[in-house]
């Protein structure tokens, strides 16, 4: 299971104590040095039924400054995808990958139900 996050955000910090309370060993990678790549992120992409948007970090500033709002629309999946592959601060975290289904965001009755 790997789980790329960003080690200033409190969503973040949340899901590694949850993760480790419950002696769930991850390979933890710093978003903001590594990018999930295109194939993750199609996977990830399956477990939101194609929906490309929760895939973004819609209250981050790189969201912000590119104008994702309106640009997001206007793109192919694919367009996004290698977006999000070339810049780890454009993807809601934490992003928890395991095999070909994952989760994004932090919220414990979520991540209990995707981890049973």
């Amino acid at each position: 299971m790997k789980l790329y996050h960003y080690p200033k955000c409190s969503s973040c910090v949340k899901a590694r104590k949850y993760l480790q309370s419950n002696n769930i060993n991850v390979e933890a990678i710093n978003i903001a040095e590594q990018a999930p790549n295109v194939a993750e992120l199609t996977a990830m992409l399956g477990s939101y039924n194609g929906n490309i948007k929760k895939l973004f970090n819609t209250s981050g500033m790189q969201y912000r400054e590119l104008n994702m709002k309106e640009r997001l629309p206007e793109m192919t999946s694919d367009e996004a995808l290698v977006l999000l592959a070339s810049n780890g601060m454009l993807v809601k975290r934490p992003f928890l990958l395991n095999a070909d289904k994952g989760i994004v965001g932090f919220k414990e009755a979520d991540w209990d139900n995707f981890l049973v």
